[in-house]
């Protein structure tokens, strides 16, 4: 198999890269090219010596690049749905998967730790197979089977048939809503880290590579992905960018002053760490050094968390009163 194309995709991007990351939405196309680039040379790679996909498929992305909110540095998070249900088939597009996840690595996005990648037999499945899947997930209500319904809520068709991914997205919101999770859901992201301490101090890492810097991943992101993740089950919201699903909550779930603040504060988290974020690789690009913010950047951010929180607190007493 050639090689050299993905080493070509990754010097590409290299030069691309700097260009694109001064604005959230022209960085996260960017990205998207990369990936399509790179999935179009895995399959001409793998149909080589292994013949043309069996039948149609579609790739999928999770995580921040499913939201379209990914940094600089992007890590690896997707899935692949065909239609094909044979054993040939399955063996096929895992093997592509692999192949795609190889690629992906070679130009500079680190796999998944948790694995959740097409590489992966949970995540690379047939059309019949998701629909099982989905459905054992929602009947289980563990949680770890939650948590993959979550995962599988930020799916984003970036390749192939991208009607299969929105028929599977159905099919999960539907079990949702028939097994009555969101309760559930709630419970599984309950956990929020604080950013912004009783005296009204920045809470930062104590020790560790990132002594001395805040986590926006922990303390500011996740309480507003999560909030407008929950929301767009229960308004039945198929689009994956938190400010997509913001914008389209209705009034009464959430007042347009409310609606306003909340997308404004995001939008203002998104450019905060594309200015403030140390970028040297996946990790840093989450974390900001409090001490080389000035005394209205440290207010701003401040104001950004306490909102995200606020946010996340309209959701969980919305919630709690069903």
């Amino acid at each position: 198999m050639n090689l050299n194309i993905y080493s070509n995709i990754n010097t590409l991007k290299a030069k691309g890269l700097t260009e694109a990351s001064f604005n959230n939405e022209q960085l996260n196309h960017f990205h998207d090219l990369i990936y399509d680039q790179v999935i179009s040379a895995a399959v001409s790679n793998f149909s080589e010596g292994y013949g043309s996909p069996p039948s149609p498929f579609s790739f999928f992305v999770m995580g921040s690049a499913g939201r379209m909110e990914q940094t600089i540095w992007s890590d690896q998070d997707h899935g692949l749905v065909f239609t094909a249900h044979n054993d040939d088939a399955k063996d096929y597009f895992l093997q592509l998967g692999k192949e795609i996840s190889r690629g992906l690595e070679l130009t500079g996005y680190k796999k998944c730790p948790g694995a959740v990648m097409a590489s992966n037999p949970l995540w690379c499945k047939s059309m019949k197979d998701w629909e099982d899947q989905l459905g054992l997930w929602a009947g289980q209500s563990t949680w770890e089977s939650i948590r993959y319904l979550l995962i599988f809520a930020d799916a984003r068709s970036i390749h192939g048939d991208s009607c299969l991914l929105s028929s599977l997205k159905d099919k999960a919101f539907n079990e949702v809503n028939r097994e009555q999770l969101l309760l559930r859901m709630l419970d599984n992201t309950m956990y929020l880290k604080k950013g912004v301490g009783v005296l009204g101090q920045l809470i930062v890492e104590s020790h560790g590579a990132f002594s001395g810097s805040i986590n926006l991943k922990e303390t500011a992101f996740l309480p507003f992905v999560n909030a407008a993740r929950l929301l767009s089950f229960y308004e039945g919201i198929k689009e994956t960018p938190t400010l997509s699903r913001i914008s389209r909550v209705s009034d009464k779930v959430l007042p347009y002053h409310d609606n306003s603040l909340y997308s404004k504060n995001f939008s203002a988290l998104l450019d905060f760490r594309l200015k403030h974020g140390a970028h040297r690789d996946y990790d840093s690009g989450h974390y900001v050094n409090t001490s080389k913010l000035t005394k209205g950047e440290k207010k701003s951010l401040k104001d950004i968390l306490k909102v995200g929180e606020q946010f996340y607190e309209h959701v969980r007493k919305l919630f709690e009163r069903m």
